[in-house]
């Protein structure tokens, strides 16, 4: 018979040995040096933070993730962490990324998440990772980045295009149906036309962007059904493969909670689609 200490013995090494499955196996700094452009902020570390599912159950799949927070700040739980931890179960390496604040320096979060990319796609054998299965996905104002870097890729070295994109109530565009406060934040006081065009990003759609699942409620006051519906119909005009699910209610910023009504409706639609993503 086990002596009572014997068991808590036990079950202190298999709350361990959960905690450990849990917690981030790695984290990368995203730059060895200074980042390409200073954004004027103090404390601002990019980093990766990498979850890995067990071998025998790894798609060779990967998922960067680019949580909300309108530019000014990181949702780095209900829509970071949460979402990776979610994915590992999925077989799918979960990586959050902790992307620099813009502070009207429009091109800062584009370098860390270009950045990003690269990283995976380096480092892809010893992350278990196919380079042809690399996707992002973005929350709110991380889904316009997670949109940006689908639209504005590098191609020359590594590429940063990923292979699909995740959407959840993205913003998408800079006229007039965008989210004032990201606006501001990525492109400042008064933006030029030009920049207004160039981060609308169903203006940047084309043939080679890659396809994409988005997920929104219909009665999101904070950033506007209709940016997700002109990313969906620029795709669409582009025969690019494009997937839109519409929950009648829920708002914005749901994420991970299990508070949204239709969260596991939403998490196995979204199951589905990974499995199916060519």
């Amino acid at each position: 018979m086990f002596k009572p200490e014997r068991i808590l013995t036990v079950c202190m090494i298999l709350l361990l040995s959960i905690s450990v499955n849990l917690s981030a196996q790695k984290v990368v700094k995203l730059w060895d040096g200074n980042p390409p452009t200073d954004n004027g902020l103090e404390n601002q570390s990019p980093e990766l933070t990498i979850y890995s599912p067990e071998q025998s159950k790894n798609t060779g799949m990967a998922v960067v993730i680019c949580p909300g927070g309108g530019y000014a700040g990181l949702a780095m739980d209900h829509e970071g962490k949460q979402v990776a931890e979610w994915l590992v179960g999925q077989g799918i390496t979960g990586i959050v990324l902790k992307y620099r604040l813009p502070n009207k320096h429009k091109n800062v979060p584009l370098e860390d998440a270009h950045q990003a990319m690269r990283y995976v796609r380096e480092h892809a054998r010893e992350l278990g990772v196919k380079e042809n299965k690399i996707g992002i996905a973005g929350f709110s104002a991380g889904g316009h980045l997670a949109s940006t870097v689908s639209t504005h890729y590098a191609v020359l070295g590594t590429s940063t295009r990923p292979d699909f994109s995740i959407l959840f109530y993205p913003v998408i565009t800079m006229e007039i149906a965008t989210h004032g406060g990201s606006k501001l934040n990525l492109l400042g006081d008064k933006p030029s036309a030009t920049d207004v065009y160039t981060f609308s990003n169903e203006k940047q759609v084309n043939s080679n962007t890659p396809p994409a699942i988005l997920l929104l409620s219909d009665d999101d006051k904070s950033v506007l059904p209709v940016n997700s519906t002109l990313y969906y119909d620029a795709l669409k005009r582009n025969n690019i493969d494009a997937t839109m699910y519409v929950f009648p209610e829920g708002g914005h910023g749901w994420g991970m909670r299990d508070s949204f009504k239709y969260h596991k409706q939403m998490l196995d639609l979204l199951g589905i689609w990974l499995k199916d993503v060519k």
